[in-house]
């Protein structure tokens, strides 16, 4: 790759190095440069500007980085479409982040412009938190140093375990003053953390602290894992929660653990389930060392003595007040929500409902939906008018909510309103689709969404082929009042103009965003373009 200084008209189909902002024109880093982009530039009295030229062999940013991150999403992952050289992973599901440290290591090692963050080894995380980014550095790669990542990398060195599911026992040992409450307390804390990583709490028993009657309940009951909690600490292997271990036909695994709090701990194992001997630090509900042993048990996963071994450096917790929790925004998957539009009543296209038209096998609005369906959006909502059951029943049996807008006749604004008012609460953003428009893909939805980023000043993102904006548009929530209030058949243009530093263009590779059917003769177009009606 080439960077550095040309003149403005040799411009043309390279990469804008840094963002330019015009008089009636910005340019975000990263655009390519077109004849009209340079054609201004000059204008403004710009001769020179600062671009990169991609080399035969480079492989651009975002292509880049789909390509390393398609190998590194293991099971129980999701991942995000490329923007700007980035892609995120994110959970699935609830559970423990699990990854090969070394080898993604050696990775970041390869070349300074192939990076890989993720979080902490053994995190847990919640459904839909991001727990690793891919970014790719300059604008482009040479194809060799994508490869050899590709080849470390081999087999996903990232997975999440899903929370197991536990069933769990709990023994309390007495000794003669300790208040009832005191125990009643340890119960709540310790079931509140078995809930944190998807565990139940089945039964508790309380003896008194001597061995002989604690082994007789470990001999009898039974949980995929059991908690014993002492009336005083386990400092010896011939303690009593050892031994009665031992006599119930249990062994001892190990004894003690270099996190503080949480030294004086006891992994056992009975019938082939494992028995933990929780120090005092278990009856609080920060975060401690039975923490990071819950998590790894809750997630199906063993816990060798040579593993709590390992567990020194970084395990000083003594001035942690609160267990981890999933940051909020720009660490999680956004919760996008789609809006699709399609009470119109085809006034163009003459007395056919155009959505229902056929085109490739099934009706227009059909290949819209698909679309979503498909996508990353988090939901979907789709909003009828005209021919409300023909629409209905040609998208029957789909996992979409539909709404009726009863003035739909009024224009685009009241269908977009009555969408609006059908969404469920808490969303990030709304990508307002037109059902029209069946060129559309899921990529080109992915596309949006992983540009969005309001922090960033990217809270609404327009699709843009050959210099032209397109359709579908992905607004920040925090624009959703001002679009409560549009009226007439304009839709949401007029914040575009009024909310213009916010925007976002993402280049699409094809001309479906803008496509839209409005017209007989634009049908008759799209089907000798696509194939057959």
């Amino acid at each position: 790759m080439r960077f550095g200084s040309v003149p403005t008209p040799m411009a043309v189909g390279h990469i804008l190095a840094h963002a330019l902002s015009l008089p009636d024109l910005r340019l975000r880093k990263g655009h390519v440069l077109t004849v009209n982009d340079t054609g201004r530039i000059i204008a403004s009295g710009i001769e020179t500007i600062i671009v990169a030229q991609l080399d035969a062999d480079d492989v651009a940013e975002d292509h880049a980085a789909t390509r390393i991150g398609l190998p590194l999403t293991g099971p129980g992952l999701t991942r995000g479409a490329a923007f700007t050289g980035r892609v995120n992973l994110f959970a699935a599901s609830d559970g423990l982040l699990v990854l090969d440290r070394a080898l993604i290591d050696r990775v970041n090692r390869i070349d300074e412009g192939v990076t890989i963050a993720t979080l902490p080894p053994f995190t847990p995380v919640v459904a839909g938190q991001m727990v690793a980014t891919a970014k790719i550095i300059p604008f482009a790669v040479p194809d060799s140093i994508i490869s050899q990542v590709e080849q470390v990398l081999g087999d996903a060195p990232i997975r999440l375990a899903p929370w197991a599911g536990l069933s769990v026992g709990l023994v309390q040992t007495l000794l003669p003053g300790i208040k009832p409450g005191i125990l009643d307390k340890t119960r709540a804390v310790l079931s509140q953390r078995l809930e944190g990583i998807g565990a139940t709490l089945v039964w508790e028993q309380r003896v008194a602290h001597e061995e002989t009657a604690l082994a007789a309940i470990l001999a009898e009951k039974t949980a995929d894992l059991l908690l014993i909690v002492g009336a005083s600490a386990i400092t010896d292997r011939r303690d009593v929660i050892p031994l009665a271990l031992e006599l119930a036909g249990g062994t001892v695994r190990h004894l003690g653990m270099p996190v503080d709090p949480g030294n004086l701990l006891m992994l056992g194992e009975r019938w082939g389930k494992p028995v933990l001997g929780l120090p005092g630090c278990a009856r609080s509900p920060k975060l401690n060392g039975v923490d990071w042993l819950l998590w790894r048990f809750g997630a199906g996963l063993d816990m060798t003595p040579d593993d709590i071994m390992g567990l020194g450096v970084g395990g000083l917790l003594a001035e942690v007040a609160e267990r981890p929790v999933p940051r909020a925004v720009g660490s999680r998957q956004p919760r996008i929500q789609g809006l699709i539009l399609a009470a119109g009543s085809s006034r163009r296209m003459g007395s056919a409902n155009k959505l229902l038209l056929p085109f490739q096998g099934k009706p227009l609005l059909r290949h819209v939906v698909d679309a979503a369906v498909a996508s990353q959006l988090s939901g979907l909502t789709l909003v009828t008018g005209h021919e409300d059951a023909a629409v209905r029943a040609a998208l029957e049996g789909l996992p979409l909510t539909i709404t009726h807008a009863t003035d739909h006749a009024e224009g685009m604004s009241a269908s977009l309103k009555a969408g609006l008012a059908a969404l469920p609460a808490d969303l990030d953003g709304v990508m307002v689709l037109l059902g029209d428009m069946p060129l559309i893909t899921a990529r080109d939805i992915d596309r949006l969404i992983a540009a969005f980023s309001p922090a960033d000043g990217r809270g609404i993102c327009v699709p843009v082929h050959g210099g032209q904006r397109g359709n579908p548009i992905l607004w920040n929530s925090t624009y959703l009042p001002e679009m409560q209030g549009l009226s007439g058949d304009r839709g949401a243009r007029a914040l575009l103009l009024r909310h213009a530093a916010a925007i976002c263009e993402v280049p699409t590779d094809e001309d479906g965003v803008l496509r839209d059917v409005d017209t007989p003769d634009a049908l008759s177009e799209l089907i000798a373009l696509k194939g057959e009606r």
